[in-house]
């Protein structure tokens, strides 16, 4: 019980959460690596949203781009970054990202923010990898999305989805890009960002566990695998006995190993 005059208690502030709601986001923008760089370069946090657009149109942080489309990028993108306060900040400092993890760490985020993709990239595409004869086209995850949500949305819709469905992963390195059939290489996975994952999983609250998600098995990442990138990669510890595994930090949050990872 607090005591006479002493400040109520404050509830901790909730953990970030992946999405959960499928909605329309995806089909005005796929990967958006470039606008998401550019955001990272010139977003400011402690600037109320609602007087974003008219400084981000003047200042042509996405080039020549309508104030209609600048608003539409800012709202996409407070979903993808804004949720997660501490990336939204590791990434505003982390200006030497490379081409490879900079692709990926939109992916991850497309993922965080889109629970369409998510399913898309982290079940369909991992089950299509498995065939032995692995490949995709449009009506393939045409039917899919149509599988998933029976009667939801009209075919227009529906194509709309599965072409940005396939740009986006195609812009993630998970498909090979333009003809059909595409076939479903598998991305680089530096170290960094492989790191940056694992830091971003350890805040929010999301469905799986730190080596069995989504995420990690949209890239390949699983099993075996994972296990010898793990024990391998700096800054983490990484140990399993069975089913059980255990994972010591270097860092103690993704505020912290952004500082040293620069």
């Amino acid at each position: 019980m607090p005591t006479a005059g002493s400040d109520p208690p404050t509830d901790p502030a909730p953990r970030p959460a992946e999405a959960t709601v499928v909605h329309a986001r995806l089909k005005s923008l796929a990967l958006g690596v470039e606008e998401s760089r550019s955001y990272w370069e010139h977003v400011d946090p402690t600037i109320p949203a609602a007087r974003r657009p008219l400084a981000a149109f003047e200042q042509r942080w996405f080039g020549n781009k309508s104030l209609e489309r600048v608003r539409f990028l800012l709202a996409a993108f407070a979903t993808r970054y804004d949720a997660v306060p501490e990336a939204l900040a590791a990434l505003r400092r982390w200006t030497s990202l490379d081409a490879s993890t900079r692709h990926l760490v939109c992916h991850w985020h497309l993922q965080f923010s889109d629970p369409l993709y998510r399913r898309f990239t982290g079940t369909l595409l991992v089950q299509r990898r498995a065939l032995r004869d692995p490949k995709i086209d449009r009506d393939v995850v045409l039917r899919w999305v149509k599988n998933e949500f029976p009667g939801r949305w009209a075919e227009a819709t529906c194509v709309q989805y599965a072409s940005k469905l396939l740009s986006a992963a195609s812009e993630a390195g998970l498909l090979s890009p333009r003809r059909d059939p595409r076939t479903l290489p598998l991305p680089r996975v530096p170290d960094v960002a492989l790191a940056y994952l694992l830091q971003l999983l350890r805040g929010i609250d999301f469905d799986g566990t730190l080596i069995d998600n989504p995420y990690l098995a949209s890239v390949g990442l699983v099993e075996g695998v994972l296990d010898q990138r793990l024990r391998a990669l700096p800054g983490v510890t990484f140990r399993r006995m069975a089913q059980l595994t255990e994972f010591e930090w270097d860092a103690p949050s993704l505020t912290a190993w952004a500082e040293t990872a620069r």
